[in-house]
């Protein structure tokens, strides 16, 4: 809740004040014209920076990689861009930290530090009856089922399949 009282109206209260401010010592219309040149240099710098995180990630797909910083990248950048097109001086700022490379990629660590990718598939066991087995008290007669953990040996068995699943495409006579 204290981030929403924050957002929605602190910051649109510094944001006034600051322009009020400003405009009290550099006038009204260079205030706005300020404002609009923030905007437009936003719009290119996030233009720029864009289009190089899209070709970094696009490479690092083409080569086999996940480009998950890429991906962390284009969203501080799409909030940097966002809060460049708000009127304000306050969101102007950390927008313009949104966007340059060097602070930048200290917020992409800062979040990716917090996010933990996981390749681990976690399982479960469903007891139903308060403690008892679906079958009573009786064993499971088909021994707990945990299929992604290793065999008896401690050894990951690897296949390969084929999907032979008849679609509707498949079953059309050609003439």
């Amino acid at each position: 809740m204290s981030v929403f009282l924050f957002l929605f109206i602190v910051m649109p209260i510094a944001e006034m004040a600051v322009l009020i401010k400003v405009g009290g010592m550099i006038g009204v219309l260079n205030t706005i014209g300020l404002v609009l040149l923030t905007a437009v240099v936003g719009a290119w710098l996030l233009r720029q920076q864009g289009l190089a995180t899209l070709l970094r990630a696009n490479q690092r797909l083409n080569s086999g990689e996940l480009p998950a910083k890429e991906v962390a990248e284009g969203l501080v950048l799409a909030v940097g861009g966002a809060l460049l097109l708000t009127p304000g001086f306050i969101t102007d700022t950390i927008g313009f930290l949104c966007l340059i490379p060097g602070t930048r990629h200290w917020f992409v660590a800062q979040v990716l530090k917090r996010l933990v990718v996981s390749g681990q598939t976690r399982s479960f066991h469903f007891q139903a009856g308060g403690g008892q087995g679906p079958f009573g008290n009786r064993e499971n007669p088909f021994g707990q089922q945990r299929p992604f953990d290793r065999d008896a040996n401690g050894d990951i068995i690897d296949g390969e399949y084929r999907d032979e699943t008849r679609r509707d495409n498949d079953r059309i006579e050609k003439k």
